[in-house]
């Protein structure tokens, strides 16, 4: 099937921005609370609904009982992520009692799904407007329908999507800044909503992306994370050829001191033509997040990730062979239907061949509408569990190991912001590891060369020694 690529016009941005200035009259007063879920995309999506507030005039606060507006923008991966969604629209009953007035909005990747609109049509009558992620750059439009109207709105969008430039934000100050490079997914795999929430691949124009990242780095960001479903996809959409690589190139081709992060790559799309930009640009991080997902022939072909467990060992070793530094992570599904023992036992294997640096791991979770919630599934949620901790023992010993081999050197690092521990602060290496040093609100924001004198499973520790 073919999808008409829809880009939003200039003059609809404008009419947006108009609304925005009439409701400024409004809610200047007011206060809006945003409250994000998931995944980083929805942080970007975020940044935009707070700089539609700042065009509104209202007030950002980080404390929801003292707001006016607040926005749940929601994520539809996991269904621990839906209950948390609906805990808190629950706990929203006594704030909606002390202020009559308040208004209640759902966005994001929830609220695209039909299902979850009319459970909150029918069981949270306090929620007044729900919108999915396609008609989030109409937010004010919605918004003033919502206050004009005195009903409930509910626009979850065509789930094809568009393609928005020139939208206000409102971003945290600090060191890392989120750049969308595109939107949305081709991929299909069989466990996955996003496809059919946030609607096919759309590439930013290069020159959109390159003249972004340069406003953010006169800014004083020195951390971009360009973000995609599947950044390796980058471009295939555009008459101009540009390549995902090849917008690593022209980033790292801007002048300053900045890291280039990324995220995520799909295997079956992961090139030389990448690995050789990310070896050869001196402000790209050494460090590819990878997801197997399972280690399993017959279950990622139940998957529909379109590689088998030998062709992703010999992706990892070729990107090595570029880049022999290289950070390698990954993302495990544990317990996907029907997947048994000896499945179970090719990931461990899988895992034990790769040696990755670190993993995000996570108990399959049946996501209604997608082809994976109508397999059979005989293993129980305890078999699966046994599976989940097996598995996590294993990466904590390979990560200890390889955090251990730190020990001794001197790396760069970033220095982008304050441990939990009073004293210390949080850096990242070039391969994305996290380190804590002790340190002074005058570091953060620099790069600094660190000694490394201890690890654990999850970090490293470190001591400045030239922070110029």
């Amino acid at each position: 099937m073919t999808y008409k690529r829809t880009e939003i016009t200039p003059a609809q941005i404008e009419n947006q921005l108009s609304v925005c200035q009439s409701l400024n009259r409004r809610l200047a007063s007011r206060r809006a609370f945003v409250d994000t879920f998931g995944c980083q995309q929805n942080e970007s999506d975020s940044e935009l609904l707070r700089g539609y507030f700042a065009e509104m005039g209202c007030t950002l606060t980080q404390n929801e009982a003292e707001a006016d507006i607040i926005v749940l923008n929601t994520c539809a991966v996991r269904e621990h992520a839906e209950q948390r969604v609906f805990g808190n629209l629950g706990g929203f009953t006594h704030l909606k009692r002390a202020n009559p007035e308040l208004i209640v909005c759902v966005c994001g990747c929830m609220a695209a799904q039909k299902r979850i609109a009319e459970k909150i049509k029918k069981s949270y009558s306090l929620v007044n407007l729900v919108f999915g992620p396609d008609e989030l750059w109409r937010f004010p439009e919605l918004l003033q329908e919502t206050i004009d109207g005195g009903k409930r709105v509910f626009a979850t969008g065509s789930g094809e999507g568009s393609l928005v430039e020139g939208l206000p934000r409102v971003r945290e100050a600090g060191v890392r800044a989120w750049l969308s490079i595109m939107y949305g997914c081709n991929n299909f795999c069989s466990y996955c909503i996003v496809p059919y929430t946030r609607g096919r691949e759309r590439s930013r124009r290069a020159e959109d992306v390159v003249a972004e990242a340069r406003g953010l780095i006169e800014s004083g960001y020195k951390d971009l994370t360009l973000l995609g479903q599947n950044v390796n996809s980058y471009g295939k959409d555009l008459s101009d050829g540009i390549s995902f690589a090849q917008l690593i190139r022209e980033i790292n081709a801007i002048p300053g001191d900045f890291v280039i992060r990324f995220m995520t790559s799909h295997p079956k799309d992961a090139t030389e033509e990448l690995f050789s930009a990310m070896a050869d640009c001196s402000k790209c991080e050494n460090h590819l997040h990878l997801p197997l997902q399972a280690g399993s022939d017959e279950i990622l072909r139940r998957m529909n990730r379109g590689y088998t467990a030998k062709e992703y060992l010999a992706l990892a070793a070729r990107a090595r062979s570029f880049i022999p530094e290289l950070v390698l992570t990954t993302d495990i599904i544990v317990g996907f239907p029907g997947e048994s023992e000896k499945d179970f036992a090719a990931t461990l294997e899988v895992v034990e061949k790769a040696r990755f640096d670190a993993m995000f791991t996570f108990i399959y979770s049946k996501r209604a509408g997608t082809p994976a919630a109508t397999l059979p599934d005989p293993y129980t949620r305890a078999e699966k569990q046994a599976h989940f901790d097996r598995l996590i023992e294993l990466q904590n010993q390979i990560s200890a190991e390889k955090h251990a081999a730190y020990v001794g050197k001197t790396l760069r690092v970033l220095i982008d912001g304050f441990d939990r521990e009073e004293g210390f602060l949080t850096a990242r290496t070039r391969g994305g590891r996290l380190v804590r040093l002790p340190g002074t609100a005058a570091d953060v924001g620099k790069f600094a060369q660190v000694t490394i004198d201890g690890s654990n499973t999850w970090a490293l520790k470190g001591q400045i020694i030239d922070n110029r």
